[in-house]
C-alpha cells in the first residue's frame, strides 16, 4: 500500500455504511422487498433522509465531500445512522478532503519525556505504558513490561501490539482471552488513524505489512469499521500468573498529540488484583535478577 486516497475511503466508507441499514431501519418503505438490487439503503434514499439532492449525495460517495458543509456532514451522519466514531471519521475525512495533496510524510520518531516515563514508573502497583495510533509501545513502567512480556518477546523495537495479533495470531490467542475482539478493536483503531493521518508514512508501511502478511486483518480492514481509543475491560491470559480481568483507562496525552496513557487496575480483592501483586512480585524478582546480572559481568 504507497497511500492512502482520500476518495476512495470517502467512497469506500459511505457506501459500507449505506450498505449495512435496511430501509426499515431508517423508517422507509422497503420498495421492491426481496428484489432490491442493492443491500442496505439505495443512494436516492440517503439523498431524502439527508435533505440533499440525489446528484449531490452521489457526487459526496464518489469521493468529494470539499464542499459538504458540517451541517451537511451532521444530517448525512443522521441518515446513516452513524456512532460517534464513525461521525469524527466522516468529518476527519472530509477535512482531508479539503486540504491540498501533500506528499507522504514520516512522522518523527517519538521520544518520550523523561518526566513521562517519570509518571509511568511512579504508578507502581498497575501496568501502565504510553504508546500512539499506530499501536507502538513508546514507554512502559516495570509492571506493564511484565504484563506485556509475550509482546516484548518479539526484538523489534518499538514493540507494536497491531503486529503482534496479527502476525504472531497464536501467541496473540493465548494472551488475548477476547482475541477476536482485541483484532476488530486494534483495525478499526488503525482506520481511525488513517482518516486522521492518511500521509503518515509508517502508518502507511503498517498496514500494508498487515495487509500482505494477514488475512485476517485484510477482512477487518475491508469492513471500514472505526472505533475511538477508550476505556473499558480487557482479558489476558498471562503465562506467569494465569488470567487477569483488567479495566483499561486510555487518556489522551493533550501535551503530545496523539499518544496514550493506558493503564490497567483491577479492584481490590479480586483474584485478578491478587495476580497483579504476584506479577508484581515476579517482576521485581526478575528485575532483581538482571541487575545482579550485570554487576557479576561487569
Amino acid at each position: 500500500m504507497a497511500t492512502m486516497d482520500p476518495r476512495t475511503e470517502i467512497r469506500e466508507f459511505l457506501s459500507s455504511r449505506r450498505a449495512r441499514i435496511a430501509p426499515e431501519q431508517a423508517g422507509l418503505p422497503a420498495y421492491g422487498g426481496n428484489h432490491r438490487r442493492v443491500k442496505g439503503l439505495r443512494r436516492e434514499e440517503v439523498a431524502l433522509l439527508a435533505g440533499v439532492s440525489v446528484d449531490y449525495y452521489v457526487r459526496m460517495e464518489r469521493g468529494s465531500l470539499a464542499g459538504a458543509s458540517d451541517g451537511v456532514l451532521d444530517a448525512l451522519a443522521s441518515a446513516l445512522q452513524l456512532d460517534e466514531a464513525e461521525r469524527d471519521h466522516l468529518f476527519h475525512l472530509a477535512r482531508q478532503s479539503r486540504a491540498p495533496r501533500s506528499p507522504r510524510r514520516r512522522r518523527p520518531a517519538v521520544a518520550v519525556r523523561s518526566t513521562l516515563q517519570q509518571v509511568l514508573d511512579a504508578i507502581s502497583d498497575a501496568p501502565a505504558w504510553i504508546g500512539n495510533g499506530r499501536y507502538d509501545v513508546l514507554a512502559m513502567n516495570q509492571l506493564a513490561r511484565a504484563l506485556y512480556s509475550p509482546v516484548l518477546a518479539d526484538s523489534r523495537r518499538p514493540a507494536n501490539t497491531a503486529r503482534f495479533v496479527y502476525l504472531k495470531p497464536e501467541a496473540a490467542r493465548d494472551f488475548f482471552v477476547d482475541y477476536d475482539q482485541v483484532a476488530g478493536a486494534v483495525a478499526a483503531k488503525l482506520r481511525m488513524a488513517a482518516g486522521r493521518n492518511p500521509h503518515d508514512e509508517e502508518l502507511i508501511a503498517l498496514v500494508g505489512e498487515l495487509s500482505t502478511c494477514s488475512e485476517l486483518f485484510r477482512q477487518r480492514w475491508a469492513s471500514q469499521d472505526v472505533r475511538l481509543h477508550r476505556s473499558g475491560r480487557k482479558r489476558m491470559h498471562h503465562p506467569i500468573v494465569g488470567q487477569l480481568d483488567l479495566d483499561v483507562e486510555s487518556m489522551e496525552l493533550p501535551a503530545e498529540p496523539g499518544l496514550h496513557l493506558n493503564v490497567y487496575t483491577a479492584p481490590a480483592g479480586t483474584p485478578t488484583a491478587d495476580n497483579l501483586a504476584l506479577l508484581a512480585s515476579w517482576a521485581a524478582t526478575q528485575q532483581t535478577l538482571a541487575t545482579e546480572l550485570e554487576a557479576h559481568n561487569g
